[in-house]
C-alpha cells in the first residue's frame, strides 16, 4: 500500500495514475511527473528517459502494473518508476484504487437523506427535489474538488453534509436565520462540480468547468428548475446569491459578495470545512509534537499537532 512506502523499499506493484505531466530535463531529455493513487492514498512518481510507449501508458486514468523502488526526495518518500505497463482487466479493478470517504458512504447517504427531508420550505423542497432527481447518483459519488480539499470519492457528499450539519447547529444559535434557506443553500451551493468536473476517478475539469465554473453552472440549475417550476417567491433568487457569494471573497473566486445573512454564514462554513479537512489530511503524514510542512492553502504556515 502507498501509505507504508519507504525510501529503500520495492514498489513494484499496480496502480492508479492519478497524474501525469510531461516534462524535459536540461540536456532535452524527456521525463513525467506523476502522482500514484491506490486506497490507502497518493505518492509522487517520476519517469526519466521517457518515451512513446511511456506516455501512452503512464497517462492520467490509467491503471498500470509498474517495477520501480522508492528513493528519499528532500525528506519525503517518491517512486522511481523503471518500467510500466497497461495493467489486465484494470476495467473491473479501477474503483478499488479510489480514496474513500473517512465516513462510510451509507452513513453519509443516511444523514443526507435526513437533512434534506428537514426542509420545510415548499420552494425550497420542489427545487431540491428537481435537481437530485437529475444528479444524485452523480453526487454521491464525485469527489468535491480536484485537489486540496475533500478529493476524494463520495467527497462531495462528505463535504456537503459536514457542512449541513453546523449550518443545522448555526440556525438554532444565531437569532433570524432561515433554517430552510440555509440547509437548501450547503446542499447546492456545490452542485455545479458535477458538472465542471470529469467524475471520480483521475479527476479532471471539463470543459464547462475551466469556461463557466461551478459557482455559474450551480446558479443556471437553480435558475433553470425555479423558471421551469414557475416558482414566483425569492427562493430562486436567494439560492442563486448563495451559489455565486459562497467563496467569500472575490480574490477566492466569489462571483458577488455575500449580501444575506444565510449567505455570509454559507461561505464562512464552507470556509471552515475546508480548511479543516485540509488541515486533517496535512495532520495524516506526521506524528504528534511535529509540524505539517508547510500549507499553500493556510496562507503557507505550517501548523503544530498537539501531543
Amino acid at each position: 500500500m502507498i501509505k507504508d512506502l519507504k525510501a529503500g523499499m520495492s514498489a513494484d506493484g499496480i496502480y492508479l495514475i492519478k497524474d501525469s505531466v510531461k516534462g524535459v530535463t536540461a540536456k532535452g531529455l524527456n521525463y513525467l511527473n506523476i502522482t500514484l493513487q491506490d486506497s490507502s492514498g497518493t505518492i509522487e512518481a517520476k519517469k526519466w528517459d521517457a518515451d512513446e510507449n511511456d506516455f501512452e501508458v503512464l497517462q492520467k486514468g490509467s491503471i498500470v502494473e509498474i517495477s520501480a523502488e522508492v528513493i528519499d526526495y528532500k525528506d519525503k518518500p517518491q517512486v522511481k518508476i523503471f518500467s510500466a505497463s497497461f495493467a489486465k482487466n484494470s476495467e473491473n479493478l479501477i474503483k478499488s484504487f479510489l480514496v474513500d470517504s473517512p465516513i462510510s458512504v451509507d452513513i453519509l447517504i443516511e444523514k443526507f437523506k435526513k437533512l434534506f427531508k428537514s426542509v420545510e420550505n415548499p420552494d425550497c423542497k420542489a427545487i431540491l427535489n428537481k435537481i437530485f432527481e437529475k444528479y444524485y447518483s452523480k453526487f454521491i459519488e464525485y469527489p468535491a474538488a480536484v485537489k486540496n480539499h475533500h478529493e476524494f470519492y463520495h467527497g462531495l457528499l462528505y463535504h456537503t453534509v459536514s457542512m449541513c450539519e453546523i449550518a443545522d447547529f448555526l440556525a438554532e444559535h444565531y437569532d433570524d436565520v432561515n433554517r430552510d434557506i440555509l440547509i437548501s443553500g450547503c446542499l447546492l451551493h456545490d452542485i455545479g462540480k458535477v458538472i465542471e468536473l470529469s467524475g471520480p476517478i483521475a479527476t479532471k475539469y471539463t470543459d464547462e468547468g475551466n469556461l463557466l465554473g461551478h459557482l455559474t453552472i450551480g446558479m443556471s440549475l437553480v435558475r433553470e428548475v425555479a423558471n421551469e417550476l414557475n416558482i414566483t417567491s425569492d427562493v430562486p433568487l436567494q439560492l442563486e446569491h448563495m451559489i455565486l457569494s459562497h467563496h467569500g471573497k472575490l480574490e477566492y473566486g466569489a462571483a458577488v459578495l455575500p449580501q444575506t445573512k444565510e449567505a455570509l454564514l454559507l461561505s464562512m462554513i464552507d470556509d471552515m470545512d475546508a480548511k479543516m479537512m485540509i488541515l486533517a489530511k496535512a495532520y495524516q503524514n506526521i506524528k504528534p509534537g511535529e509540524y505539517t510542512d508547510r500549507i499553500f492553502a493556510l496562507d503557507n504556515r505550517t501548523f503544530y499537532k498537539s501531543k
